[in-house]
């Protein structure tokens, strides 16, 4: 049996110099995605030394692209894709439009004709969807409203492409390119016009969608779960991959869609499911693995030379890819009434060009339509921007404390009809009915605490509104949202959405209204921690430090000191122990503060430090421990025992 086959040379080569220049990357302080990039450029046709296969690599990258949109439809649902359709839609497609015309300006510039200028402004207009879903989830982002508005961008310019792909063959030979005959369209319906191709696509479009959302939200979700129910966690696993790449490939074939929107989808119904977040989890060593792959496929394709033989019309169009399509993307998203941070964020993430581009490019070379050096400046531009895309980013996260602490009104205009004001008075305000509002929530209903929550997310506002609770539908960055809640009336405010810059700019706002007002908010990292300080908030929870003082708690046996004062609250009728508290319980009673406690190393090689029992849940739930709970600590000779206030510690 030979030992070095064009597949395994691909993917062991890939790797193994991906592993290499990734890490002298980051070394020198640059992004790892740098290094992957130049080990493509390495591999690739176009240098000296070990050359791999660049079109097994590719189609190995078409693993990563399904993997990676299957996990983000995982933490996807239906309801936040509506929720941004308003802006998704007709922003992605005016950018296509702009876009595609600076590419055809170009074009016409440099001799080409009508079909290659559309061809290449189309192929400069799309982003990629590797590139873009890395630097969000590096930022917590996902869930975010930037990260929806990104995400429904996405699959809007994906849809486009889609019917790009299938409409380019039917106007070939009126473009200027070559005729192809026997489409679909023509087999079906006896012409091959073009309203015969658009209307088959959308139909296929349309058919694959129904049978996702009608079929494939029961039986997916049922299929995993009967997997689950084995016991087995390898074929739970082939159970993630087999849904993933079956649906992606299955779509493809039968529908005519991308891969990418095929296992999208799959991952959005399966999101319904209590096994999303497992799912999700089992397929993540091998998401990072392939895509990867992706990055080392585009560095292969690149032929180094084309920036000495074209450097002009190389520079024109990462212009367009940098600055043209940024700046629309901007202007777009401030027109429809977002903030400069959500702005700047989605301008940022489609500066860049991807793996649609490369399928366009070298469709329209087949076609007779794209002369190849078109094809050299897309797949230049591309290895470029998605080298420089992550410095668009470093300099956003330099920029959203600065724009954040600025945070005037006028960043977030408000668009639409006035908001009914609250009758609330003395009340809490809740921004955000995620995964964290939702169990705040639950907390204040049980604790009789006056609420209202302000969420502007279809499904979660349908929630709401069922369980008869009282919702402001809107963004909370609106100032008009902050004076329907009531904020200048309120007592509390609990910011429970996940970007903290963002919730930095809400409780600006809410400060002017009520410099009163407590605000408790959320944080993922110290930049954000010390922002939303400076802003105001009293209270900081910090995801990480939070996980950490659970550990600790029961390392140094507070669990056992809580369990204990359950027993002598027993009598009272309080609950006995942590279950019986209820599913608040873990979440509230290690809310004390925003830092760690002071944990140092002591002469014997052990850990001392102060530490504080937990509070009860009654206590947070009605505006945070008291002063004397706060104060209480385990004895250090006794653990699971406190020391009375007032005794002697060393006694």
């Amino acid at each position: 049996m030979p030992h070095s086959t064009p597949l395994v040379a691909t993917i062991v080569g890939a790797i193994v110099l991906a592993f290499l220049l990734g890490t002298l990357a980051q070394r020198l302080r640059l992004s790892p995605l740098v290094g992957y990039l130049m080990a493509g450029v390495l591999a690739g046709p176009f240098t000296p030394g070990f050359t791999a296969d660049p079109e097994l690599a590719l189609e190995l990258a078409e693993i990563g692209v399904i993997l990676l949109m299957f996990g983000v439809g995982l933490h996807f649902s239906l309801a936040d894709l509506l929720s941004v359709k308003a802006i998704a839609i007709p922003g992605a497609i005016t950018q296509i439009a702009v876009a595609t015309l600076l590419g055809m300006g170009l074009a016409h510039f440099m001799g080409w004709g009508l079909g290659g200028g559309i061809v290449f402004g189309l192929a400069l207009s799309v982003a990629s969807t590797v590139v873009l879903l890395r630097a969000l989830q590096e930022r917590r982002l996902l869930d975010s409203d930037q990260g929806r508005i990104a995400v429904g961008w996405l699959i809007v310019e994906d849809l486009a492409m889609v019917l790009a792909l299938v409409l380019l063959p039917a106007m070939s030979e009126a473009l200027g390119g070559k005729a192809v005959g026997g489409s679909q369209a023509e087999l079906l319906f006896g012409t091959s016009s073009v309203f015969a191709t658009i209307g088959l696509t959308l139909a296929k479009v349309v058919a694959f969608v129904v049978l996702m959302l009608v079929v494939g939200r029961r039986v997916i979700p049922w299929v995993l779960d009967q997997v689950a129910g084995t016991g087995s966690r390898e074929l739970f696993r082939l159970a993630v991959l087999a849904i993933a790449l079956g649906v992606a490939y299955g779509s493809a074939v039968l529908f005519g869609v991308s891969f990418a929107l095929g296992a999208f989808f799959a991952g959005m119904v399966l999101s319904e499911s209590p096994l999303s977040q497992r799912a999700a989890e089992e397929t993540l060593p091998l998401r990072d693995a392939f895509a990867v792959m992706f990055f080392v496929s585009v560095g292969m394709l690149v032929d180094p030379s084309i920036v000495l033989s074209s450097p002009l019309p190389l520079l024109a169009t990462l212009l367009i890819v940098l600055v043209g399509k940024s700046l629309a993307s901007f202007l777009l998203v401030r027109l429809f009434g977002y903030g400069k941070v959500t702005a700047l964020t989605i301008s940022a993430s489609l500066a860049q060009v991807g793996e649609f581009s490369f399928i366009l490019a070298a469709l329209g070379v087949d076609l007779g339509l794209l002369p190849k050096e078109g094809r050299d400046l897309i797949l230049a531009a591309a290895i470029i921007s998605i080298l420089v895309n992550p410095f668009f980013f470093l300099a956003l996260d330099k920029l959203r404390p600065l724009i954040s602490r600025m945070a005037p009104d006028a960043d977030t205009p408000v668009a639409g009809a006035t908001l009914p004001q609250s009758d609330k008075t003395n009340h809490t305000v809740l921004v955000g009915y995620g995964r964290v509002g939702r169990l705040v929530a639950a907390g204040l209903e049980t604790a009789g605490t006056p609420f209202l929550v302000i969420e502007d997310r279809e499904d979660a506002v349908e929630e709401l509104q069922e369980a008869g609770l009282e919702v402001v539908v809107a963004n909370a960055a609106l100032p008009a949202a902050l004076v329907a809640a009531n904020v200048a009336g309120a007592k509390r405010l609990i910011l429970a959405i996940p970007d903290g810059f963002e919730a930095a700019q809400v409780l600006k706002k809410a400060k002017v209204l009520n410099p009163a007002l407590d605000i408790i908010a959320r944080a993922h990292s110290d930049a954000e921690v010390e922002n939303l300080r400076q802003g105001g908030a009293g209270f900081i929870i910090m995801g990480e430090r939070e996980v950490a003082r659970g550990m600790l708690g029961h390392v140094f046996g507070l669990d056992a000191a809580v369990k204990e004062e359950g027993v002598s609250k027993s009598a009272a009728g309080a609950p006995t122990s942590v279950d019986d508290a209820g599913p608040m319980m873990t979440t509230a009673s290690v809310a004390i503060d925003a830092s760690m406690p002071e944990v140092r190393e002591s002469g014997d090689g052990g850990l001392s430090g102060s530490t504080h029992v937990l509070p009860d849940i009654g206590d947070v739930l009605n505006g945070g421990p008291q002063p004397e709970a706060a104060s209480e600590a385990p004895s250090p000779s006794r653990p699971g025992t406190r020391t009375p206030q007032g005794a002697d510690p060393a006694a």
